[in-house]
């Protein structure tokens, strides 16, 4: 029988532990110090005991580590439960570190006299065997979610007989509708790719195509124009309006296109039916929809220029990436203007051309309402004004359009701000569309000084509440609050209740003591972060992102901005809800909801303490302010989300009672990871997306922007995924999904960019360098076998 003696110390594990046990008290004693938790502290000191013991051979090493086991899933359960995910950075280390415990050869190195009983080492084995066994059921109880029961299915009126998906929202009331009951839940499995091209323009794509009669219509990055047969996606003409945009920020974003034809009244020879584009280099171009020649009776040679009254506009601080609504026989227009810059960007003027001529018909200014023209010479529109950047809709029959507006630059300072910049503010607008005039207007942030602007199409809805049909406007925000107004009045139909929020702390700012909450309505953020929902990877970025969190100045919603270590802000810039907007299910009053988790570091910088090797994240100089501004998002030393998932979910929401249908995490990790690097593991954590879905008289969701690159169809009844598909990126577009008025066959449509959105720095500031050929982005249409 050999010497037991004979076999070694655990000395590399006791180092390991060692190693880890300093790192976690280093960064408790921070916490601690911050106001945090004392676990980091206490377990760190317990694994540098344990090393110490380890180090020695003294089998009492390996009994306090399975005490400091214990205490660790007991500590864990306590702060978040039995929730998987949140569990995870706290104790699947440890778990793993324990182990190697179970090694005969760690086993033997701390039983230097004696052997080990063998009833001991399988107890031990079963002990770590059972907690890994119980993680693993936690994450499969954690994958389900509750399931209602509809309270109005099937007593909709369906506003889009035709399934023709003539406008960017499907219609104009922008529900993302499509009534076809042809692909359904019954046989979407059979979905299959009918055609696909690429569209040899490179970078960003979140182009939504319209569908008009025989022909689909889409603009792709840097505004070009294309028209493609609906069957075969064969490609009939493109236009290119060959832009001139400084290439920064959005100079290549184009998100949709807009259809006109000429009404018997207004006939017009050159153009009977066109295609109009707003493009980034801040022009209104009309093509004919037969050919895609510019339509020489509109401005000039088929364009004009939105520069006009805009007075001083530095390359890249005015542009539009969203498609005009035209209401009535007026085209409105708003316009996006660079983030975070300085108090006297240009206007946010909203504009009314008419579609045949590009006459300026009408113009919002929001500092001289009074006046509807231009401004006269030597003027300009009002500038720093809310802007009107995202999609807008309309209710011909009440003769009004809906704008969603942002706030006054810049974003996260606003003592300068005057009565004209704050009045429309991150509110939705209801525009006479005869005269561009105001006649209700709701604001959704008071004095809005987080960059709350309102990013989604207004969706217009008839909706059963408190047994009456009533003409409905749904507004959803980044703050993820959902107002549900009368699109008439601007009423709120569900409660709205003005509740006190934090107060600022910044000397030359103000705050309002109360903002809107729509409790009526379901919200689709956390209510208030604590401590213990910051995540991580592992145990020391979930402790950094708990020290980043104690430092920072958090109250809860609304939290202003500061100096210092900053502000939590949450929901992030990114939303909340954003551009996609939400999807309406006519026929059964359901609304699709796709919401993210994803919080910012707000923190504002004094002017006297900027130099020249100050950073801003995605924030920026705020000039004519006091402070300037830097913002990003909340992550960890390893680049993964400081909270806890899911980070992107999916929701039904039954509009004739308010409540939730279902909801459930969407997308899982396989494109994502540590560092940005790409886990390959297709794990259901709930992931980040783009854009929004769509729903079908099938009975199906249609959503393909989340960061795994898949296109998935959705029961929209219960929430199960009954179909998927690969795609060889994340679309960063809403779907769309028509009827071909040839074949009878109906369609989903998937964009896909090709990943070259970042140009290179050379031919970012030289246009004179030729770009390769490019095969560009993707478009997929789907459909049922013939």
């Amino acid at each position: 029988m050999s010497d037991a003696s004979t076999f070694p110390k655990p000395r590399f594990l006791s180092v390991v532990i060692g190693l880890i046990g300093l790192g976690l008290a280093r960064m408790g004693l921070t916490l601690v110090g911050a106001g945090g938790s004392l676990y980091y502290l206490l377990a760190g000191l317990t694994l540098l005991v344990t090393a110490v013991l380890l180090f020695r051979g003294d089998r009492r090493g390996a009994q306090l580590y399975g005490i400091f086991l214990i205490l660790t899933y007991l500590w864990s359960f306590y702060e978040v439960g039995l929730d998987a995910w949140a569990l995870m950075p706290r104790v699947a280390m440890f778990t793993v570190l324990g182990l190697w415990f179970v090694l005969p050869r760690v086993r033997r190195g701390l039983h230097q006299s004696e052997p080990i009983p063998l009833f001991q080492l399988r107890e031990t084995q079963a002990t770590l065997g059972g907690f890994a066994v119980f993680i693993i059921a936690l994450f499969i109880a954690n994958g389900g979610y509750e399931v209602g029961t509809p309270s109005a299915a099937g007593t909709g009126q369906v506003f889009n007989d035709s399934g023709d998906w003539m406008h960017y929202g499907a219609t104009k009331r922008g529900t993302r509708f499509a009534p076809s009951d042809q692909i359904n839940v019954d046989n979407v499995d059979q979905l299959e790719i009918a055609w696909q091209t690429r569209t040899r323009v490179p970078g960003e794509f979140k182009g939504t195509p319209i569908q008009v009669g025989d022909g689909l219509y889409l603009c792709t990055g840097r505004n070009i124009i294309l028209s493609l047969d609906p069957d075969t996606g064969e490609e009939r003409w493109r236009f290119d309006p060959e832009l001139q945009s400084a290439r920064i920020g959005f100079w290549d974003t184009c998100r949709g296109v807009t259809y006109y034809r000429s009404p018997p009244q207004r006939p017009s020879l050159e153009c009977p039916e066109r295609i109009l584009t707003a493009t980034t280099d801040a022009r209104l171009i009309a093509v004919n929809k037969a050919n895609g020649q510019p339509c020489a009776d509109f401005g000039e040679n088929g364009e004009i220029s939105l520069l006009t009254g805009m007075g001083e506009v530095k390359p890249g601080y005015y542009f539009v990436t969203s498609p005009p609504t035209i209401s009535n026989g007026v085209l409105v227009l708003g316009g996006w203007v660079m983030d975070n810059q300085e108090t006297e960007e240009p206007s946010g003027v909203v504009r009314g051309f008419n579609p045949i001529t590009g006459d300026l018909v009408w113009a919002w200014d929001m500092g001289r309402q009074e006046r509807l023209g231009l401004p006269p010479e030597g003027e300009s529109y009002t500038r720093g004004t809310p802007n009107v950047w995202s999609l807008t809709s309309t209710d011909e029959e009440l003769g009004l359009v809906y704008v969603p507006t942002g706030n006054a630059t810049p974003d996260y300072f606003g003592g300068h701000r005057s009565e004209a910049m704050e009045r429309y503010a991150s509110s939705v607008v209801a525009l006479d569309s005869a005269t561009g005039r105001p006649r209700w207007h709701f604001q959704t942030t008071h004095h809005d000084i987080w960059d709350y602007d309102v990013p989604s199409q207004p969706t217009l809805a008839d909706i059963p509440i408190n047994g009456e049909i009533r003409k409905a406007v749904i507004v959803p925000t980044k703050r993820a609050q959902i107002f549900v107004l009368d699109r008439e009045t601007g009423e709120p139909l569900t409660e709205v209740a003005e509740l006190p929020v934090p107060q600022t702390d910044i000397p030359e700012e103000s705050t309002v003591p109360t903002q809107p909450f729509s409790v009526g309505m379901p919200r689709f953020d956390h209510e208030m972060l604590r401590e213990a929902d910051m995540w991580g990877i592992t145990p020391f970025d979930q402790a950094s992102c708990r020290i980043q969190f104690a430092r920072m100045r958090y109250e809860g919603p609304l939290t202003p901005p500061t100096t210092g270590y900053g502000t939590l802000y949450y929901p992030g810039v990114a939303g909340g809800m954003n551009w996609g907007s939400v999807a309406v299910d006519e026929r059964n009053h359901l609304m699709v909801v796709n919401s993210l988790h994803n919080p910012s570091v707000v923190r504002l910088i004094p002017r006297t303490d900027i130099t020249e090797s100050t950073t801003y994240g995605i924030g920026g100089t705020q000039t004519g302010t006091p402070y300037a501004v830097f913002s990003f998002f909340f992550l960890s030393p390893v680049f993964a989300p400081c909270l806890r998932p899911p980070y992107g979910e999916l929701a039904v929401v039954d509009l004739a009672n308010q409540e939730i249908l279902w909801r459930r995490p969407l997308g899982t990790t396989t494109d994502m990871g540590p560092l940005g690097i790409p886990s390959r593991l297709p794990l259901p954590m709930g992931m980040f997306y783009s854009a929004g879905s769509i729903v079908t008289g099938g009975g199906l969701i249609f959503n393909a922007g989340v960061t795994d690159s898949q296109v998935r169809a959705i029961d929209v009844f219960n929430g199960e995924e009954v179909w998927n598909a690969q795609l060889p990126a994340a679309s960063t577009a809403t779907p769309m999904s028509y009827v071909s008025p040839e074949t009878g066959k109906q369609y989903v449509l998937v964009t896909v960019p090709d990943g070259g959105g970042i140009l290179s720095l050379e031919s970012q500031v030289d246009d004179s360098v030729d770009e390769p050929e490019v095969e560009g982005g993707y478009i997929f249409a789907y459909a049922l076998p013939d």
